[in-house]
C-alpha cells in the first residue's frame, strides 16, 4: 500500500505517512489517504464527477499542502470526494504548478459509509522529502 496510518503521531487527528517512487506517486499516495480517511472502501466509489484544477506552490511541501487543502474545499463546497487522480507536475522558477483531473462522487449516505470529517490540514510535523527509493510525506490531518 502506498500510504501507511500512524496511530501514535496524533491523538484526536489522523496521521498517515505516504511514499512515491515519483512526487506525482506521492501526491496521488496521499490524496488517497485522504478519502480513505473520510470514506470506507474508497475504491468502490463510482466516478460520477469529474474536477480540473490547478494548484501552485513555492516548493513540493506546499505544492502537497495546497493539493490536499483543494481537495477539502470541494468536499465542504460541493460534496465531492475523490479516488482516481490523473497529475501533471511542472517544476519551474519560482514556482511549482500542479494540474489535476480528479474523478470521484458526490458524498452519499445511502451509497458509502463515511468515516472522519477532515477539516483541514495541519502544519505541525508536515513534510514532504526525497529520499533514495522517491518521495515520502508526512501528514497531520485535522478531523
Amino acid at each position: 500500500m502506498p500510504y501507511r496510518f500512524l496511530d501514535d503521531v496524533a491523538i484526536a487527528d489522523v496521521a498517515f505517512e505516504a511514499e512515491g517512487k515519483t512526487l506525482d506517486e506521492l501526491l496521488q499516495s496521499a490524496a488517497l489517504a485522504l478519502t480513505e480517511t473520510m470514506i470506507r472502501n474508497r475504491e468502490k466509489m463510482e466516478q460520477k464527477v469529474l474536477k480540473c484544477f490547478e494548484v501552485e506552490a513555492e516548493n513540493s511541501e506546499m505544492l502537497l499542502y495546497r493539493f490536499l487543502q483543494e481537495l477539502i474545499f470541494y468536499k465542504d463546497a460541493e460534496r465531492l470526494l475523490f479516488n482516481k487522480f490523473e497529475l501533471a507536475i511542472s517544476q519551474g522558477v519560482p514556482s511549482w504548478r500542479l494540474r489535476v483531473r480528479a474523478s470521484g462522487d458526490e458524498i452519499s449516505l445511502e451509497k458509502y459509509e463515511l468515516m472522519g470529517d477532515v477539516k483541514a490540514v495541519s502544519l505541525h510535523n508536515f513534510s514532504v522529502r526525497e529520499t533514495s527509493d522517491g518521495w515520502r510525506a508526512e501528514v497531520i490531518l485535522d478531523v
